[in-house]
């Protein structure tokens, strides 16, 4: 549809900046030829990539390639009452030129730095940049943004009025492409980059939190090694709900079921002066809506219980939550029969409320009776005063 059209430059810039893959158009002997392909683009510059010995890429090299570059973006689905008057709401870039094969080498480590930034910005400089074997493999198209147009639908169903009594379900399905949690190749010992986390934040964030004793960042893979080992103490689990892990194989799998759980926010805590791994906690039972968050499946190593380091980790996970996050309610729970964390959250100053029978299960199979402890915000300045004192 025609109304549907724009040359708006920021509109088009935006599609291409976002959509990871487009439709690269050419003809080749007379007929058409379609193939998907990265790009990236530099200003009003689309560089597009491909094997020194492809066709199109060949065929540039004779004064340039007329192409045809589309790119598409699915935000929703549109059902309507009629099956006519299905649809999608989209944003889609369609351009026309004549394409470039690229040879300056400026140009060209610029091109590839922008293709692989495309893929994850910030990858470009934390990753080794092709060396003469590989630029000779790799051909780069580049198409000037002259001849171009974008078309966008958005809103709701557009049904015949006759339609409108009709007893069909309408309305529309967003759509939306978002990144999973990364999984590092086997043998890579580095935390994931930032550039890769998700990008939440607020309550669903996981901050660095940086004191004089603890160190906690967010859990990754990588930790798990350490963790096995500063956590191999059969007393440590006595009380947790997961079995002690007997490798650290073992305790990887925990670490990945931590890390891809969508209901916590899991940390690392580590000494911040050695960087040695002491143990691992979480924010769990995360309610915006209450501005309610809890502390828990905290793992310390036996060695540092009762120590500074254990309560300034409470300190600065209760800081963030109620003074960064603004939570109005805190809360702990933990095993009836775990008398010594009892009273670690009692001294912490929270109140206990209760018990929740059956509640969870332990690893042996048995059910536990969980006790609920709770801090409000208006009891947290004198809980800071008094713990901040004590880890001085």
């Amino acid at each position: 549809m025609s109304e549907r059209a724009s040359y708006d430059a920021e509109l088009v810039h935006t599609v291409l900046d976002e959509a990871y893959v487009c439709h690269l158009g050419f003809v080749v002997d007379g007929e058409p030829r379609v193939l998907p392909t990265l790009h990236a683009r530099v200003g009003d510059t689309v560089y597009l990539h491909g094997s020194t010995g492809s066709r199109p890429l060949l065929a540039a090299r004779d004064g340039g390639l007329p192409i045809c570059v589309t790119a598409t973006l699915i935000d929703g689905l549109v059902l309507a009452r009629s099956q006519f008057h299905h649809s999608a709401n989209y944003r889609s870039v369609v351009a026309h030129g004549t394409a470039r094969l690229v040879t300056d080498p400026a140009e060209r480590e610029l091109a590839f730095a922008a293709l692989v930034d495309k893929v994850a910005p910030g990858r470009a400089a934390d990753s080794r940049p092709p060396d003469a074997k590989e630029l000779a493999q790799t051909a780069l198209l580049a198409l000037p943004l002259r001849e171009v147009s974008a078309k966008v639908r958005t809103g709701g169903v557009s049904d015949d009025e006759r339609d409108l009594p009709l007893s069909h379900w309408a309305g529309v399905v967003p759509l939306r492409l978002v990144a999973g949690v990364p999984e590092p190749a086997p043998g890579v010992l580095v935390p994931v980059p930032a550039y890769l986390r998700p990008s939440e934040s607020g309550w669903l964030g996981a901050p660095t939190l940086r004191g004089r004793h603890v160190v906690i960042e967010p859990l990754d893979a990588s930790h798990a090694a350490g963790l096995f080992t500063a956590l191999d103490d059969a007393e440590v689990w006595t009380h947790l709900t997961v079995a002690r892990p007997a490798s650290a194989g073992e305790m990887a799998a925990i670490v990945d079921a931590a890390i891809k759980d969508q209901t916590r926010t899991p940390f690392v805590q580590k000494d911040p002066r050695t960087g040695e791994i002491l143990g691992s906690t979480s924010y769990y039972a995360i309610d915006e809506a209450r501005r309610s968050i809890a502390i828990g499946h905290t793992m310390l190593g036996r060695p540092h219980w009762r120590t500074a380091i254990n309560t300034e980790s409470k300190l600065l996970l209760m800081a963030h939550a109620f003074d960064t996050l603004g939570a109005i309610r805190l809360e702990w729970h933990t095993d009836i029969r775990n008398e010594r964390s009892q009273k670690a959250i009692a001294r912490l100053g929270a109140e206990r409320e209760g018990v929740l029978r059956a509640h969870r299960q332990r690893p042996d199979g048995s059910w536990r009776d969980t006790v609920c402890f709770a801090m409000l915000a208006g009891e947290w300045p004198a809980a800071r005063e008094r713990l901040t004192a004590g880890v001085r």
